[in-house]
């Protein structure tokens, strides 16, 4: 039933109709659908050149093949029980999350200079539906990645953990940690607004990320404000969490709720934060 309120006026009695409820189940569901949406839109540049996976695979592969290799024969690494190859498994997994992620920002410079963005922000979707988009097909080059060191790692012998809850957990694991990563790059994007200073900041952040978190040597033995900054590292909670879920008999410093609540905790404030500089990208 249709409810009316009158209001008195100059030519008399007008009848105003009521505001329409909006039903919260319906905004969410629309949210979720126009993230995906976006997430398909970007997935299909992967699908139709895929080469770039291809060339992201060397690099995880030199550090696993020819740094691991080596180092695994020198034992002043202390790794406790794990082999110096199980231990830095997840790193490089994590590392090559981080590599991808972190100039996924750059896509969002091409967009305006080719004018796509400016269709984006005229379109209802929300800012937020964008970023995350852009952060789920981010991760969908992540999982590839993943796959890709998988395979590596087990042709080398590590001790890989193939319980369903662990695959699981991995899974969300290197979904948020892409999801992080590609977010705070789209947030880099906004901010520097031009390939040049982009690229070059990028490749300023993603070395100290790396070699100032626990992927390749435990926090144990790094000097005392190196562990300090890898405590406020993101990465060193990445993996920490796929150091446990990784690998058969890995072991977690924090704690497995601590690092995923922090890759959470995170993440959000990356989201918060992208929709509202994403606009500024075109100014």
């Amino acid at each position: 039933m249709r409810f009316q309120e009158r209001e008195e006026s100059r030519g008399g009695l007008v009848d105003l109709p009521q505001t329409r409820r909006v039903n919260p189940l319906t905004v969410v569901a629309s949210f979720v659908a126009k993230t995906f949406t976006i997430a398909e839109l970007e997935a299909r540049k992967l699908h139709h050149d895929s080469t770039e996976l291809i060339t992201r695979a060397v690099q995880p592969a030199l550090w696993l093949l020819v740094f691991g290799e080596v180092l695994a024969r020198v034992r002043a690494i202390p790794t406790g029980e794990l082999s110096y190859l199980d231990f830095m498994a997840p790193g490089i997994l994590a590392q090559s999350v981080l590599f991808i992620a972190i100039f996924y920002g750059i896509a969002v410079i091409w967009e305006r200079d080719l004018g796509i963005l400016h269709k984006f922000l005229a379109s209802p979707t929300p800012r937020a539906a964008l970023v995350l988009g852009k952060a789920l097909s981010a991760a969908e080059r992540a999982l590839v990645q993943a796959i890709i060191i998988y395979l590596l790692a087990l042709l080398l012998g590590v001790r890989l953990n193939w319980t369903v809850p662990a695959l699981i957990g991995v899974l969300a694991v290197v979904l948020l940690g892409s999801a992080l990563f590609s977010t705070f790059s789209l947030i880099i994007a906004c901010l520097v607004k031009t390939r040049e200073r982009f690229m070059g900041i990028g490749q300023v952040l993603t070395m100290p990320l790396f070699f100032a978190s626990n992927a390749i040597y435990p926090i144990a033995i790094m000097p005392t404000w190196l562990q300090v900054i890898s405590q406020i590292n993101p990465l060193t909670y990445q993996v920490d969490a796929l150091r446990l879920l990784m690998v058969t008999g890995g072991t977690t410093v924090y704690g497995l709720a601590v690092d995923v609540g922090v890759l959470l905790a995170v993440t959000t404030l990356m989201v918060v934060l992208a929709a509202r500089l994403y606009p500024r990208v075109i100014i």
